[in-house]
C-alpha cells in the first residue's frame, strides 16, 4: 500500500503521531529530510481542512488559515484575509458545495525554512450529491503551508483552470 492509497483517517493519525514525536526544533526543515513524511502531513492537512470545509466547521477552517491569507482565484480575483474567506464560505459554500481531491493528483514539495507547497486537482460538487459526476467542476490548486512552532497554517492559495 502506498501513501497515496491509504485512507485519510490513517494518514491523519500518522501525521499527528509523527508531529508529536518530532523535536520542537525540527519544524520547517523536516520535509527536506523525509519527503514521504512531509507528503503524509500535507495530505492529512488537506483532508482535515476540506473535511471542515465540507461540513461548514468554520472554527476548524479558521484554525488552519493564517490571518493574512491571500487567496487568488482565476474567476473571482484576490481575497486578502482569513475573515474574508470565512465570510465567503458561510455565504456561498456551506450546505451548497463540497470539495473532493482528484485521486492521484496531489503533489507536495518542501519549502526549506518555511513549510511546503501543495498542488493538485480537485472538483466541487453539489453538497446533496453523493458522488461528483466525472470531470465536473475540476480545477487546479496550489497551496502554500507555513509550519511555525510545530503548527501548520495555510498562507497562500491559488485556484485556477476552472471548467
Amino acid at each position: 500500500m502506498t501513501l497515496r492509497s491509504m485512507p485519510a483517517s490513517i494518514l491523519c493519525a500518522m501525521a499527528i503521531l509523527a508531529g508529536a514525536a518530532a523535536p520542537a526544533h525540527a519544524g520547517e526543515s523536516q520535509g527536506k529530510d523525509d519527503p514521504a513524511r512531509l507528503f503524509a502531513e500535507i495530505q492529512a492537512l488537506d483532508a482535515t481542512f476540506f473535511d471542515a470545509y465540507n461540513r461548514c466547521d468554520l472554527k476548524r477552517v479558521s484554525s488552519l488559515v493564517a490571518p493574512d491569507l491571500e487567496f487568488y482565484d482565476d474567476r473571482d480575483g484576490l481575497e486578502r484575509s482569513r475573515q474574508a474567506l470565512l465570510d465567503d464560505l458561510k455565504k456561498y459554500i456551506c450546505g451548497k458545495v463540497r470539495r473532493e481531491l482528484v485521486p492521484g493528483t496531489l503533489e507536495v514539495h518542501p519549502i526549506p525554512g518555511f513549510g511546503a507547497l501543495q498542488m493538485g486537482s480537485h472538483r466541487f460538487c453539489e453538497a446533496k450529491d453523493t458522488a461528483c459526476p466525472g470531470d465536473s467542476g475540476v480545477s487546479k490548486f496550489v497551496h502554500i503551508w507555513r509550519k511555525k512552532d510545530g503548527a501548520w497554517m495555510l498562507t497562500r492559495a491559488v485556484s485556477y483552470g476552472h471548467l
